[in-house]
Protein backbone atom coordinates (compact mmCIF):
# COMPACT_ATOMS: atom_id res chain seq x y z
CA UNK A 1 0.00 0.00 0.00
CA UNK A 2 0.96 3.36 -0.24
CA UNK A 3 1.72 5.08 2.78
CA UNK A 4 2.17 8.79 3.75
CA UNK A 5 4.86 8.43 6.11
CA UNK A 6 4.95 12.88 6.67
CA UNK A 7 3.23 12.87 10.06
CA UNK A 8 3.82 9.45 11.96
CA UNK A 9 2.18 9.32 15.47
CA UNK A 10 3.27 6.84 18.17
CA UNK A 11 0.88 6.50 21.35
CA UNK A 12 1.69 6.90 24.81
CA UNK A 13 -1.07 6.20 26.94
CA UNK A 14 0.75 7.62 29.98
CA UNK A 15 1.58 11.26 28.16
CA UNK A 16 -2.08 11.64 28.47
CA UNK A 17 -2.83 15.03 30.08
CA UNK A 18 -5.50 14.50 32.76
CA UNK A 19 -9.07 14.24 31.65
CA UNK A 20 -8.11 13.55 27.79
CA UNK A 21 -9.28 10.55 26.97
CA UNK A 22 -7.33 8.32 24.53
CA UNK A 23 -9.41 7.30 22.05
CA UNK A 24 -10.07 11.37 22.10
CA UNK A 25 -6.85 12.01 21.79
CA UNK A 26 -6.51 9.65 19.20
CA UNK A 27 -9.14 11.05 16.78
CA UNK A 28 -8.03 14.71 17.53
CA UNK A 29 -4.70 13.78 16.28
CA UNK A 30 -5.90 11.97 13.46
CA UNK A 31 -8.18 15.26 12.52
CA UNK A 32 -4.90 17.27 12.67
CA UNK A 33 -2.99 15.49 10.26
CA UNK A 34 -1.58 12.58 11.22
CA UNK A 35 -1.04 10.08 8.56
CA UNK A 36 0.37 6.72 10.57
CA UNK A 37 -0.24 5.89 13.76
CA UNK A 38 2.50 3.46 15.72
CA UNK A 39 0.43 1.96 19.03
CA UNK A 40 3.16 1.54 21.40
CA UNK A 41 2.25 0.03 24.52
CA UNK A 42 5.12 -1.53 26.18
CA UNK A 43 3.70 -1.74 30.00
CA UNK A 44 0.33 -3.38 29.44
CA UNK A 45 -0.62 -6.76 29.53
CA UNK A 46 -1.66 -8.77 26.42
CA UNK A 47 -5.65 -8.20 26.69
CA UNK A 48 -4.94 -4.60 27.65
CA UNK A 49 -2.93 -4.15 24.52
CA UNK A 50 -4.82 -6.28 22.14
CA UNK A 51 -8.19 -4.05 23.47
CA UNK A 52 -6.45 -0.63 22.75
CA UNK A 53 -5.03 -2.14 19.78
CA UNK A 54 -8.69 -2.82 18.01
CA UNK A 55 -9.43 0.89 19.59
CA UNK A 56 -6.91 1.93 17.95
CA UNK A 57 -7.97 0.27 14.39
CA UNK A 58 -11.26 0.76 14.50
CA UNK A 59 -10.53 4.69 14.71
CA UNK A 60 -7.85 4.49 11.93
CA UNK A 61 -10.29 3.03 9.52
CA UNK A 62 -12.79 6.23 9.93
CA UNK A 63 -10.00 8.03 8.64
CA UNK A 64 -8.27 5.55 6.35
CA UNK A 65 -4.95 6.16 8.27
CA UNK A 66 -2.99 2.81 8.49
CA UNK A 67 -2.17 0.92 11.68
CA UNK A 68 1.08 0.03 12.69
CA UNK A 69 1.76 -2.54 16.06
CA UNK A 70 4.84 -1.73 18.01
CA UNK A 71 6.83 -4.87 18.30
CA UNK A 72 3.84 -7.35 18.99
CA UNK A 73 3.30 -9.51 15.82
CA UNK A 74 0.52 -11.66 17.74
CA UNK A 75 -1.34 -8.61 18.51
CA UNK A 76 -1.12 -6.97 14.30
CA UNK A 77 -2.58 -10.17 13.12
CA UNK A 78 -5.37 -10.22 15.86
CA UNK A 79 -6.76 -6.98 14.25
CA UNK A 80 -5.58 -7.33 10.78
CA UNK A 81 -2.98 -4.33 11.85
CA UNK A 82 -1.62 -2.13 8.53
CA UNK A 83 1.65 -3.73 9.59
CA UNK A 84 4.45 -3.74 12.14
CA UNK A 85 7.87 -1.87 13.97
CA UNK A 86 10.47 -3.72 14.82
CA UNK A 87 13.48 -2.88 17.29
CA UNK A 88 16.97 -3.88 16.55
CA UNK A 89 16.20 -6.62 19.55
CA UNK A 90 12.75 -7.61 18.24
CA UNK A 91 11.92 -10.46 15.65
CA UNK A 92 14.31 -10.26 12.79
CA UNK A 93 12.11 -9.01 9.52
CA UNK A 94 12.22 -11.84 7.51
CA UNK A 95 10.31 -14.14 10.30
CA UNK A 96 7.80 -11.00 10.61
CA UNK A 97 7.58 -11.30 6.98
CA UNK A 98 6.49 -14.88 7.15
CA UNK A 99 4.34 -14.52 9.33
CA UNK A 100 2.46 -11.37 8.52
CA UNK A 101 -0.12 -11.66 5.62
CA UNK A 102 1.04 -10.53 2.20
CA UNK A 103 1.28 -6.96 1.82
CA UNK A 104 1.77 -6.00 5.35
CA UNK A 105 4.08 -3.05 6.52
CA UNK A 106 7.37 -3.84 8.34
CA UNK A 107 9.45 -0.71 9.90
CA UNK A 108 12.86 -0.79 11.59
CA UNK A 109 14.25 1.13 14.21
CA UNK A 110 18.02 2.36 13.04
CA UNK A 111 21.03 4.07 15.39
CA UNK A 112 23.28 3.66 12.47
CA UNK A 113 24.29 2.63 9.08
CA UNK A 114 24.75 -0.74 9.75
CA UNK A 115 21.10 -1.17 10.69
CA UNK A 116 19.94 0.44 7.83
CA UNK A 117 21.86 -1.32 5.39
CA UNK A 118 21.01 -4.73 7.27
CA UNK A 119 16.93 -3.22 6.93
CA UNK A 120 17.15 -2.74 3.57
CA UNK A 121 18.99 -6.33 2.74
CA UNK A 122 15.93 -7.66 4.78
CA UNK A 123 13.44 -6.00 2.76
CA UNK A 124 12.11 -3.26 5.26
CA UNK A 125 9.47 -0.95 4.26
CA UNK A 126 10.99 1.89 6.40
CA UNK A 127 13.56 2.71 8.30
CA UNK A 128 12.87 4.44 11.67
CA UNK A 129 16.35 6.67 12.21
CA UNK A 130 17.26 8.04 15.56
CA UNK A 131 17.09 9.39 18.22
CA UNK A 132 17.22 12.54 16.75
CA UNK A 133 16.70 14.77 19.57
CA UNK A 134 16.59 14.14 22.89
CA UNK A 135 13.81 12.27 24.56
CA UNK A 136 12.15 11.26 27.76
CA UNK A 137 9.51 9.04 26.47
CA UNK A 138 11.51 5.98 25.68
CA UNK A 139 14.62 4.37 27.74
CA UNK A 140 17.44 4.67 24.67
CA UNK A 141 19.88 2.32 24.10
CA UNK A 142 22.54 4.25 21.86
CA UNK A 143 23.64 7.57 21.96
CA UNK A 144 21.73 10.59 20.41
CA UNK A 145 22.40 11.14 16.70
CA UNK A 146 21.85 14.86 16.22
CA UNK A 147 20.27 16.26 12.55
CA UNK A 148 23.70 16.29 10.94
CA UNK A 149 24.16 12.63 11.87
CA UNK A 150 21.03 11.78 9.85
CA UNK A 151 22.15 12.49 6.17
CA UNK A 152 24.85 9.76 6.11
CA UNK A 153 22.44 7.42 6.92
CA UNK A 154 20.04 8.19 4.27
CA UNK A 155 22.36 7.54 1.89
CA UNK A 156 22.38 3.99 2.85
CA UNK A 157 18.91 4.39 1.16
CA UNK A 158 19.94 5.78 -2.15
CA UNK A 159 18.75 3.44 -5.26
CA UNK A 160 16.09 2.15 -2.93
CA UNK A 161 12.35 2.12 -2.48
CA UNK A 162 12.60 1.85 1.51
CA UNK A 163 11.29 5.09 2.90
CA UNK A 164 12.97 6.77 5.69
CA UNK A 165 11.31 8.52 9.12
CA UNK A 166 12.97 10.79 11.93
CA UNK A 167 12.29 9.79 15.34
CA UNK A 168 13.44 10.97 19.04
CA UNK A 169 12.34 14.12 20.54
CA UNK A 170 10.81 16.00 17.22
CA UNK A 171 8.80 18.88 18.14
CA UNK A 172 6.98 21.35 16.29
CA UNK A 173 9.82 24.11 17.91
CA UNK A 174 12.86 21.81 16.13
CA UNK A 175 10.84 20.36 13.46
CA UNK A 176 12.31 22.76 10.25
CA UNK A 177 15.73 22.01 11.70
CA UNK A 178 15.69 18.63 11.77
CA UNK A 179 13.94 18.46 7.90
CA UNK A 180 16.61 20.93 6.11
CA UNK A 181 19.52 19.32 8.49
CA UNK A 182 18.32 15.41 7.76
CA UNK A 183 19.40 15.64 4.31
CA UNK A 184 22.47 13.27 2.57
CA UNK A 185 24.90 14.93 0.18
CA UNK A 186 23.12 13.18 -2.18
CA UNK A 187 19.58 14.29 -1.66
CA UNK A 188 17.91 11.89 0.39
CA UNK A 189 15.58 13.65 2.64
CA UNK A 190 13.28 12.03 5.40
CA UNK A 191 9.96 10.88 4.63
CA UNK A 192 8.15 12.07 7.35
CA UNK A 193 8.77 12.33 11.28
CA UNK A 194 7.60 10.56 14.28
CA UNK A 195 5.60 12.34 17.26
CA UNK A 196 4.91 11.22 20.94
CA UNK A 197 4.86 13.71 23.59
CA UNK A 198 3.79 16.89 21.38
CA UNK A 199 0.71 15.24 20.24
CA UNK A 200 -0.23 12.57 22.85
CA UNK A 201 0.86 15.36 25.74
CA UNK A 202 -1.46 18.36 24.47
CA UNK A 203 -4.66 19.29 25.93
CA UNK A 204 -5.68 20.29 21.98
CA UNK A 205 -3.76 17.27 19.76
CA UNK A 206 -5.58 18.50 16.91
CA UNK A 207 -3.91 21.71 16.85
CA UNK A 208 -0.84 20.55 17.96
CA UNK A 209 -0.98 17.77 14.83
CA UNK A 210 -2.02 20.71 12.65
CA UNK A 211 1.10 22.80 13.09
CA UNK A 212 3.41 19.95 12.63
CA UNK A 213 1.90 18.93 9.67
CA UNK A 214 1.97 22.43 8.49
CA UNK A 215 5.51 22.89 8.99
CA UNK A 216 5.91 19.51 7.13
CA UNK A 217 4.02 20.54 4.28
CA UNK A 218 5.62 24.24 3.70
CA UNK A 219 9.16 22.92 4.05
CA UNK A 220 8.28 19.69 1.10
CA UNK A 221 6.76 22.33 -1.14
CA UNK A 222 9.74 25.02 -1.04
CA UNK A 223 12.00 22.29 -1.00
CA UNK A 224 10.21 20.32 -4.16
CA UNK A 225 9.40 23.32 -6.25
CA UNK A 226 10.98 23.31 -9.68
CA UNK A 227 14.00 25.99 -9.09
CA UNK A 228 14.27 28.24 -12.11
CA UNK A 229 17.27 27.93 -14.07
CA UNK A 230 20.98 27.95 -12.35
CA UNK A 231 23.41 30.70 -14.04
CA UNK A 232 27.04 29.83 -13.64
CA UNK A 233 28.90 32.62 -11.39
CA UNK A 234 31.52 34.18 -13.26
CA UNK A 235 34.18 36.44 -11.91
CA UNK A 236 32.11 39.63 -13.35
CA UNK A 237 29.15 38.57 -11.83
CA UNK A 238 30.43 37.91 -8.41
CA UNK A 239 32.31 41.65 -8.35
CA UNK A 240 29.02 43.19 -9.39
CA UNK A 241 27.30 41.67 -6.27
CA UNK A 242 29.68 42.68 -4.23
CA UNK A 243 29.88 46.13 -5.58
CA UNK A 244 26.06 46.08 -5.35
CA UNK A 245 25.83 45.23 -1.44
CA UNK A 246 28.72 47.21 -0.64
CA UNK A 247 26.44 49.84 -1.54
CA UNK A 248 23.32 48.57 -0.22
CA UNK A 249 25.05 48.55 3.41
CA UNK A 250 26.30 52.04 3.50
CA UNK A 251 22.68 52.73 2.41
CA UNK A 252 20.54 50.64 4.97
CA UNK A 253 23.07 50.67 7.40
CA UNK A 254 21.68 47.17 9.26
CA UNK A 255 21.75 46.09 12.67
CA UNK A 256 24.46 43.05 13.33
CA UNK A 257 23.98 41.20 16.24
CA UNK A 258 27.55 39.46 17.76
CA UNK A 259 27.86 36.84 20.21
CA UNK A 260 31.43 36.99 19.76
CA UNK A 261 35.02 36.41 22.28
CA UNK A 262 35.96 38.97 24.56
CA UNK A 263 38.97 39.32 23.00
CA UNK A 264 38.25 41.12 19.98
CA UNK A 265 34.72 42.42 20.76
CA UNK A 266 35.82 46.15 20.58
CA UNK A 267 37.19 45.96 17.14
CA UNK A 268 34.61 43.47 15.74
CA UNK A 269 32.33 46.53 16.71
CA UNK A 270 34.55 49.33 15.26
CA UNK A 271 34.71 46.86 11.66
CA UNK A 272 30.99 46.86 11.78
CA UNK A 273 30.60 50.72 11.73
CA UNK A 274 33.45 51.24 9.60
CA UNK A 275 31.22 49.19 6.87
CA UNK A 276 28.59 51.16 7.07
CA UNK A 277 26.80 48.35 9.38
CA UNK A 278 25.68 48.74 13.17
CA UNK A 279 26.93 46.66 15.80
CA UNK A 280 25.34 45.00 18.98
CA UNK A 281 26.98 42.85 21.29
CA UNK A 282 24.32 41.51 23.60
CA UNK A 283 25.06 38.02 25.38
CA UNK A 284 22.25 37.58 27.61
CA UNK A 285 19.38 34.80 26.41
CA UNK A 286 16.34 37.00 28.10
CA UNK A 287 16.95 39.48 24.83
CA UNK A 288 17.55 36.74 22.06
CA UNK A 289 13.95 36.74 20.86
CA UNK A 290 13.32 40.56 20.78
CA UNK A 291 16.84 41.00 18.84
CA UNK A 292 16.05 38.55 16.60
CA UNK A 293 13.29 40.20 15.42
CA UNK A 294 15.34 43.37 14.89
CA UNK A 295 18.72 42.42 13.46
CA UNK A 296 19.87 41.37 9.67
CA UNK A 297 22.40 38.94 10.91
CA UNK A 298 23.83 37.18 13.89
CA UNK A 299 26.80 36.40 13.77
CA UNK A 300 28.15 33.55 16.83
CA UNK A 301 31.80 33.45 17.41
CA UNK A 302 32.58 30.95 20.38
CA UNK A 303 36.09 31.94 20.65
CA UNK A 304 36.06 31.95 24.08
CA UNK A 305 32.87 29.34 24.61
CA UNK A 306 30.95 31.44 26.88
CA UNK A 307 27.33 32.58 26.50
CA UNK A 308 26.21 29.23 25.12
CA UNK A 309 22.55 29.38 25.84
CA UNK A 310 22.33 32.63 24.23
CA UNK A 311 24.04 31.20 21.19
CA UNK A 312 21.75 28.60 21.39
CA UNK A 313 18.62 30.34 21.51
CA UNK A 314 19.68 33.52 19.10
CA UNK A 315 20.71 31.07 16.32
CA UNK A 316 17.14 29.32 16.92
CA UNK A 317 15.18 33.11 16.99
CA UNK A 318 16.99 34.03 13.89
CA UNK A 319 16.40 30.55 12.00
CA UNK A 320 12.54 31.40 12.73
CA UNK A 321 12.81 34.42 11.14
CA UNK A 322 14.77 33.06 8.12
CA UNK A 323 18.00 35.59 8.48
CA UNK A 324 21.44 35.01 8.07
CA UNK A 325 23.59 33.15 10.88
CA UNK A 326 26.91 32.95 10.38
CA UNK A 327 29.11 30.37 12.85
CA UNK A 328 32.92 31.21 13.22
CA UNK A 329 34.04 28.25 15.39
CA UNK A 330 37.32 29.60 16.80
CA UNK A 331 39.65 26.89 18.26
CA UNK A 332 37.03 24.20 17.42
CA UNK A 333 39.54 21.19 17.69
CA UNK A 334 41.97 22.43 20.69
CA UNK A 335 39.22 20.94 23.04
CA UNK A 336 36.82 18.52 23.11
CA UNK A 337 34.65 20.98 25.22
CA UNK A 338 34.91 23.12 22.37
CA UNK A 339 33.78 20.31 19.43
CA UNK A 340 30.81 18.80 21.61
CA UNK A 341 30.06 22.98 21.77
CA UNK A 342 29.89 23.14 18.25
CA UNK A 343 28.06 20.11 17.73
CA UNK A 344 25.20 21.11 20.20
CA UNK A 345 24.87 24.50 18.03
CA UNK A 346 25.14 23.00 14.69
CA UNK A 347 22.31 20.27 15.88
CA UNK A 348 20.31 23.41 17.29
CA UNK A 349 19.68 25.60 14.13
CA UNK A 350 20.94 26.15 10.61
CA UNK A 351 24.75 27.92 9.92
CA UNK A 352 24.08 30.22 6.36
CA UNK A 353 27.62 30.67 6.47
CA UNK A 354 30.91 28.68 7.95
CA UNK A 355 33.62 30.23 8.25
CA UNK A 356 37.07 28.90 10.00
CA UNK A 357 40.51 28.06 8.90
CA UNK A 358 41.75 25.08 7.99
CA UNK A 359 42.21 23.54 11.28
CA UNK A 360 38.85 24.97 12.53
CA UNK A 361 37.01 23.62 9.26
CA UNK A 362 39.22 20.23 9.38
CA UNK A 363 37.87 19.73 13.19
CA UNK A 364 34.16 19.88 12.00
CA UNK A 365 34.52 17.78 9.09
CA UNK A 366 36.49 15.13 11.26
CA UNK A 367 39.27 15.58 8.71
CA UNK A 368 42.87 14.80 10.02
CA UNK A 369 44.79 16.43 6.94
CA UNK A 370 45.20 19.48 8.92
CA UNK A 371 45.68 20.10 13.09
CA UNK A 372 45.18 22.55 15.24
CA UNK A 373 47.17 24.29 17.92
CA UNK A 374 44.82 26.23 20.02
CA UNK A 375 43.01 28.93 17.48
CA UNK A 376 45.78 28.31 15.20
CA UNK A 377 46.25 25.28 12.12
CA UNK A 378 49.64 23.48 11.51
CA UNK A 379 50.64 21.62 9.10
CA UNK A 380 50.67 21.49 5.31
CA UNK A 381 46.96 22.07 4.26
CA UNK A 382 44.34 20.81 2.23
CA UNK A 383 45.77 18.69 -0.93
CA UNK A 384 42.60 19.65 -2.59
CA UNK A 385 40.83 22.87 -0.64
CA UNK A 386 38.50 23.31 -3.45
CA UNK A 387 37.15 20.20 -3.43
CA UNK A 388 37.38 19.79 0.95
CA UNK A 389 35.03 22.86 0.76
CA UNK A 390 32.67 21.78 -1.34
CA UNK A 391 32.02 18.36 0.16
CA UNK A 392 31.90 20.26 3.41
CA UNK A 393 29.03 22.83 2.14
CA UNK A 394 27.25 19.90 1.11
CA UNK A 395 27.28 18.07 4.19
CA UNK A 396 26.58 21.15 6.24
CA UNK A 397 23.82 22.20 3.63
CA UNK A 398 25.62 25.81 3.88
CA UNK A 399 28.17 27.95 2.14
CA UNK A 400 31.97 27.38 3.52
CA UNK A 401 34.23 29.56 3.62
CA UNK A 402 38.23 28.81 4.25
CA UNK A 403 40.33 31.36 5.31
CA UNK A 404 44.58 31.23 5.12
CA UNK A 405 47.06 32.80 2.59
CA UNK A 406 44.58 31.81 -0.14
CA UNK A 407 40.81 32.25 0.80
CA UNK A 408 38.34 29.70 -0.39
CA UNK A 409 34.42 29.88 -0.50
CA UNK A 410 31.75 27.37 -1.45
CA UNK A 411 28.14 27.04 -1.52
CA UNK A 412 28.35 22.83 -2.33
CA UNK A 413 28.15 24.04 -6.15
CA UNK A 414 30.24 27.02 -7.01
CA UNK A 415 34.15 27.54 -6.03
CA UNK A 416 35.64 30.68 -5.66
CA UNK A 417 38.84 31.05 -4.89
CA UNK A 418 40.20 34.20 -2.89
CA UNK A 419 44.01 35.74 -3.69
CA UNK A 420 43.80 39.01 -1.30
CA UNK A 421 45.61 39.85 1.69
CA UNK A 422 48.58 40.72 3.72
CA UNK A 423 50.99 38.90 6.26
CA UNK A 424 50.71 41.31 9.20
CA UNK A 425 47.11 40.16 9.00
CA UNK A 426 48.42 36.89 11.37
CA UNK A 427 50.55 39.14 13.48
CA UNK A 428 47.40 41.17 14.96
CA UNK A 429 44.82 39.26 17.54
CA UNK A 430 41.60 38.37 16.19
CA UNK A 431 42.11 39.60 12.35
CA UNK A 432 40.03 35.82 11.29
CA UNK A 433 37.40 36.93 13.62
CA UNK A 434 37.35 40.05 11.67
CA UNK A 435 36.54 38.31 8.58
CA UNK A 436 33.69 36.57 10.41
CA UNK A 437 32.37 40.11 11.65
CA UNK A 438 32.75 41.30 7.63
CA UNK A 439 31.11 38.43 6.74
CA UNK A 440 28.12 38.71 8.57
CA UNK A 441 27.69 42.36 7.25
CA UNK A 442 27.56 41.23 3.74
CA UNK A 443 25.53 39.06 4.53
CA UNK A 444 22.86 41.38 5.90
CA UNK A 445 22.82 43.13 2.78
CA UNK A 446 22.28 40.28 0.70
CA UNK A 447 19.19 39.40 3.02
CA UNK A 448 18.18 43.19 2.64
CA UNK A 449 18.22 42.83 -0.90
CA UNK A 450 16.07 39.49 -1.27
CA UNK A 451 13.57 41.09 0.92
CA UNK A 452 13.21 44.43 -0.49
CA UNK A 453 14.15 43.70 -4.64
CA UNK A 454 12.70 41.64 -7.30
CA UNK A 455 9.81 40.56 -5.18
CA UNK A 456 11.74 37.35 -4.03
CA UNK A 457 11.06 38.26 -0.05
CA UNK A 458 13.10 35.05 0.64
CA UNK A 459 16.92 34.13 0.42
CA UNK A 460 18.38 32.07 -2.64
CA UNK A 461 21.68 30.21 -2.48
CA UNK A 462 23.76 32.76 -4.23
CA UNK A 463 23.30 35.19 -1.53
CA UNK A 464 25.53 34.01 1.33
CA UNK A 465 27.94 32.81 -1.41
CA UNK A 466 28.04 36.92 -2.25
CA UNK A 467 28.28 37.41 1.07
CA UNK A 468 31.25 35.34 2.30
CA UNK A 469 32.88 36.68 -1.02
CA UNK A 470 32.44 39.91 -0.06
CA UNK A 471 33.09 40.07 3.34
CA UNK A 472 36.35 38.16 2.85
CA UNK A 473 37.42 40.74 -0.12
CA UNK A 474 36.41 43.49 2.08
CA UNK A 475 39.34 42.74 4.85
CA UNK A 476 41.83 41.52 3.38
CA UNK A 477 42.25 44.73 0.91
CA UNK A 478 41.51 46.92 3.34
CA UNK A 479 44.89 44.55 4.90
CA UNK A 480 46.44 44.90 1.78
CA UNK A 481 46.33 48.78 1.84
CA UNK A 482 46.76 49.47 5.39
CA UNK A 483 50.28 47.36 5.12
CA UNK A 484 51.02 50.12 2.28
CA UNK A 485 50.57 53.39 4.37
CA UNK A 486 53.55 54.59 5.59
CA UNK A 487 52.08 55.59 9.66
CA UNK A 488 52.67 51.64 9.63
CA UNK A 489 55.59 50.26 10.99
CA UNK A 490 54.46 46.98 12.58
CA UNK A 491 51.26 45.52 14.16
CA UNK A 492 50.74 47.96 16.65
CA UNK A 493 49.64 50.63 14.30
CA UNK A 494 48.44 48.28 11.27
CA UNK A 495 45.10 47.97 13.80
CA UNK A 496 44.04 50.98 13.25
CA UNK A 497 45.12 51.49 10.01
CA UNK A 498 43.25 48.82 9.00
CA UNK A 499 39.56 50.33 10.47
CA UNK A 500 41.16 53.19 8.80
CA UNK A 501 40.92 51.44 5.29
CA UNK A 502 37.69 49.00 6.29
CA UNK A 503 35.53 52.75 6.94
CA UNK A 504 37.26 54.05 3.17
CA UNK A 505 36.76 51.26 1.26
CA UNK A 506 34.74 51.61 -1.99
CA UNK A 507 33.11 49.76 -4.65
CA UNK A 508 35.86 51.16 -6.91
CA UNK A 509 38.54 49.89 -4.67
CA UNK A 510 36.75 46.51 -4.33
CA UNK A 511 36.80 46.22 -8.23
CA UNK A 512 40.46 47.37 -9.29
CA UNK A 513 41.95 45.25 -5.88
CA UNK A 514 39.84 42.27 -5.39
CA UNK A 515 41.22 38.58 -6.63
CA UNK A 516 39.15 36.44 -7.18
CA UNK A 517 38.83 33.11 -9.59
CA UNK A 518 35.99 30.65 -9.97
CA UNK A 519 37.65 27.26 -9.96
CA UNK A 520 34.22 25.07 -9.98
CA UNK A 521 30.96 25.79 -10.96
CA UNK A 522 29.39 22.00 -11.04
CA UNK A 523 26.07 23.05 -12.09
CA UNK A 524 24.40 19.84 -13.36
CA UNK A 525 25.15 18.33 -10.21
Amino acid sequence: MAVDYSLYLVTGRGLLPEGKAYNDSLREALQGGVTVVQVREKKSDTLEFLQVAQQSKDICNEFRVPLIINDRIDIALAVDADGVHLGQTDMPVHVARKLLHPGKIIGVSCSNIDHVRKAVEDGADYVGIGAIWTTSTKQLTNPILGVREIGPLLSALDGTSVKAVGIGGIKSTNLLRTLHGSVSTTGHRLDGVAVVSEIVASLDPLRSAQILKDVYVSWSIATNTQAAPVIPYTVESIRAGVVDLMRLIREIGPLIHQITNVVVTNQSANATLALGASPIMATAPEEMYDLSRALSALLINFGTVKDKEAMLLAGQFVNEEKKPVIFDPVGVGATQFRRETAVELLNSWQASVIKGNAGELAALADSEAVQARGVDSVGPGFADPATFVRNLAKKERCVIALTGVTDWVSDGTTVVKLGNGHRLLGDITGSGCLVGTCIAIFCAGAWARARNEDGRGKLVKGDMLMGAVGGILALTIAGERAALRPDVHGSGTFLPALIDELYNLTPETVVEWGQLYVVANDIAE
